[in-house]
C-alpha cells in the first residue's frame, strides 16, 4: 500500500485492457510455430469429430448417406425440370457427375461453414492456451477433410455402375482436389474471422452456400453454359467453384484433361484465397480473447 499522504499513481491502481491494434507479426516466425504446433490443430480435430460420433460406424454411414440423399433428391429435380431430351446427358452420366462434383463441392462448403464458428466456440483454449491462433480454423478443415475422404471409395463404386472406367487420369484430379482444400483453408480463415466481429455472419453461410452451389457445376454440366448469354457465362466463369469443380468434373469423371487457362485459374483462386484469408485473420487474431469473450 502506498505511504500515508502520498498520492498513488493512476497507473498502480488501474489497467485497462483494449482490443490490441491489427497488425502482422514476423511471418517466418509465426508460420515455423504453426508447423511446430500441427499436432495441436490434428488433435483437435479428433477432438471434434469424436464428439460428433463420425469415428463410429453409424456415423461414417451417415456421413456417406447424407450426401447420396441429398444427389438422388436433386436427380430428381433436375430430371423433372430439364426432362431427357437429344442432348440432354443420359441419367447414368448425370447422377455420376453430380455425386462427384457434391461430394467435393461439401468439403469446401464444410471448411466454410465448421471454420466460421472455430474461433468463437473455442473461448477457453483462447484464454489458457498460447500458440498461432491460425491452428483452430484449420483444425476444422481437416475434419471437414476426414469426412470427405469416405466418400472417395464410394465415387469410385458409383463411376463404375454408371458405366465409367478407372483411368490413369483420374489421379490427376489430385490437383484440383488440393485447390479446393487450399481454398477452404482461406475460405475458413476468412469466415472464423468475420464471425468474431459478426455473429451473425455464421447464420447467414447456410444460404449462401446454398446459392453458391446452384451457381457451380453441381447439378449442371459446365459445357451446358455454351448457349447461354454472354453475361451468364460470365458469371458463372468468375465463380472460383467454376474452374475448380469444372476441372476435378472433367478428370474424374470423363478422363478429360481441361484447357491450360482451367489449372491455372484453379491455382490463382486457391493462392488467393489462402494469403488474403490468412493474412487477415493473423492480422486479427491478438484480439479474438477480448471480443470473444
Amino acid at each position: 500500500m502506498p505511504m500515508q499522504g502520498s498520492a498513488p499513481s493512476d497507473a498502480a491502481i488501474y489497467q485497462q485492457f483494449t482490443p490490441h491494434r491489427a497488425g502482422l507479426p514476423n511471418l517466418v516466425e509465426y508460420f515455423s510455430e504453426l508447423w511446430r504446433r500441427r499436432e495441436f490443430a490434428q488433435e483437435m480435430s479428433k477432438a471434434r469429430i469424436r464428439g460428433s460420433n463420425d469415428n463410429t460406424v453409424f456415423g461414417t454411414l451417415w456421413l456417406l448417406l447424407d450426401p447420396l440423399l441429398q444427389a438422388a433428391i436433386y436427380f430428381v429435380l433436375i430430371s423433372f425440370i430439364r426432362g431427357h431430351g437429344a442432348h440432354s446427358p443420359s441419367p447414368a452420366a448425370t447422377i455420376a457427375h453430380l455425386t462427384g462434383a457434391l461430394f467435393a463441392f461439401r468439403l469446401c462448403q464444410g471448411c466454410l461453414t465448421s471454420g466460421s464458428r472455430s474461433v468463437t466456440s473455442a473461448g477457453k483454449v483462447l484464454l489458457n492456451t498460447n500458440f498461432p491462433r491460425l491452428l483452430i480454423p484449420l483444425s476444422a478443415v481437416r475434419t471437414a477433410f476426414m469426412r470427405f475422404l469416405p466418400t472417395i471409395p464410394l465415387y469410385l463404386l458409383i463411376h463404375l455402375l454408371a458405366g465409367g472406367k478407372w483411368s490413369i487420369e483420374m489421379l490427376a484430379a489430385v490437383f484440383f482436389l488440393v485447390c479446393l482444400l487450399a481454398f477452404g483453408m482461406g475460405l475458413a480463415a476468412l469466415a472464423a474471422t468475420l464471425t468474431v466481429y459478426f455473429r451473425d455472419f455464421a447464420n447467414f453461410l447456410p444460404y449462401i452456400g446454398r446459392l453458391w452451389m446452384y451457381m457451380s457445376p453441381v447439378l449442371w454440366f459446365p459445357e451446358q453454359m455454351a448457349g447461354r448469354p454472354v453475361g451468364v457465362r460470365a458469371l458463372i466463369q468468375v465463380n472460383p467453384m467454376y474452374s475448380m469443380l469444372g476441372g476435378y468434373s472433367e478428370l474424374i469423371q470423363k478422363a478429360h484433361w481441361p484447357p491450360l487457362h482451367t489449372w491455372v485459374t484453379a491455382a490463382g483462386w486457391a493462392t488467393a484465397a489462402i494469403v488474403v484469408g490468412f493474412l487477415f485473420f493473423i492480422s486479427r487474431e491478438r484480439e479474438f480473447a477480448v471480443r470473444v469473450l
